[in-house]
Order: structure tokens, then sequence, then C-alpha cells
């Protein structure tokens, strides 16, 4: 099948379960993201600054652009004048220079706090315990260029669906309790973005309202040719 077919297919499966679909684009060319967007996607998903810099000086400028993947405090200023989210926030340290940059392009930035969730040293994130403390901080009071949307979580790389599901569970119970305790007057903490290729229908199932999609829409991914973050 081709790009556009996936999009559509995909389109269907996920809006029946109003679930946001994010195409993580990370090493495909700008002609493949052409053909999905022409197709009516409009949310795309890299994971280093640089590719998605250059993504955004190449395709249309109504694409709304969420960086998935580790951040450095140092590269936050070549996206905060564009970028639509920041999906993995993993220190109070990060969520200051978003601000910071925020604060400097005149904008507020969305973004959602990267909790660890998976069995496995090499992924980021906040503990459950790290991210109620940053919520409670008096430092993430004071930061108005930016607003936490939700949550973010990457399940184990494994083939064992239970353990996928209480990763998947857990992190829901506790963007509720989040939601509950923070944020519960605020209609935009509304995201639980969790899922992805190999395990997207686990994670619909506990609750996530949107999948970061790379293979399933672009085919296997490709050697990366891009320079590192």
């Amino acid at each position: 099948m081709s790009i556009a077919d996936n999009i559509k297919s995909l389109k269907k499966e996920t809006g029946l379960n109003k679930v946001t679909l994010l195409a993580v684009s990370k090493t495909k060319p700008a002609t493949d993201l052409q053909e999905a967007y022409d197709a009516g996607q409009r949310l795309f998903g890299e994971n280093t600054v640089q590719e998605l810099v250059e993504k955004y000086e190449q395709l249309p400028k109504d694409i709304e652009w969420h960086l998935i993947g580790h951040l450095q405090s140092n590269k936050v200023k070549y996206i905060a004048p564009f970028i639509s989210m920041i999906q993995s926030v993993d220190s109070l340290k990060l969520l200051h220079e978003i601000n910071k940059q925020a604060e400097k392009a005149g904008r507020i930035i969305d973004c959602l706090l990267q909790i660890y969730i998976a069995d496995e040293e090499t992924k980021f994130g906040l503990g459950f315990d790290e991210a109620i403390e940053l919520l409670r901080s008096e430092e993430f009071a004071q930061l108005n260029n930016v607003r936490i949307r939700g949550l973010m979580g990457i399940a184990t790389n494994t083939d064992n669906e239970k353990q996928i599901n209480e990763e998947y569970y857990e992190l829901k119970m506790f963007f509720d309790g989040i939601k509950q305790s923070y944020f519960r007057k605020m209609d935009s903490f509304d995201t639980l973005s969790m899922g992805m290729s190999s395990d997207y229908k686990l994670a619909i199932e506990q609750g996530s309202n949107m999948v970061r999609l790379g293979s399933t829409i672009f085919g296997s991914r490709i050697i990366k040719h891009w320079k590192n973050n």
C-alpha cells in the first residue's frame, strides 16, 4: 500500500477511537512527508532538531511539528519560533529553557512531560515522583510561556503484551491522577501520547489518545543519514 493508503486506513481506524495520529517521519525524505501531507496528514513528529528544522523549511507551513526525541537545552532556540509541541520534556531545566526561548519568540509552547515507564535503562523520562515534584515546585509555577498539555510514555521494547499493557495502564492511571490533582480546571491538559507502530493498538486499549506511528505509515525505516542531534 502507498503512504496515502496507509494514512487513509489509519485515520479511519484511529478516528473511530477519537485518537490523534502523529506521523513519525524521522529519516524519511521530504517527498514522503509531502505524500502524507497530500493525503491529509498535518501532524508530524521528528526525533532530532536538525532534521526537524530542515524539513520545516522545505514543507508547507501549516504542518504541526512535534519534537518526540530527547531534546538538549542548547537546541531549543532553533525550534522555539515554530514548534507545535515538545513531547519529550524530561526535566525542569529543559522546561526552563523552553520557557525562556518561547518568551523570546513571543509564544506559549505546548509540552508533554515524558514519563519513564519502560524496563529499559536507555529510555529517557521523569519518574512518577519526579513529575509530581516538578509540578509542585514554585519554579514551575513561574513559567508562563509553556503549557503542559499532558504526558508521553514509551513502553518497553518487548513482545510481552502483558508487560506493555501494564506499563500503559499505569501511565493512564497516572495521567488521570495528575489531571485531577494539578489540572482539574484546565481543559488544555488533554493529551496522553502513548503507542508506536509495534504496540499502538494496545496503547489505544489502555486509553491513549495520541499515537506516534512511523513504519506503519512510511514503511520500514531507512538507515539514518542525518547528523546526530
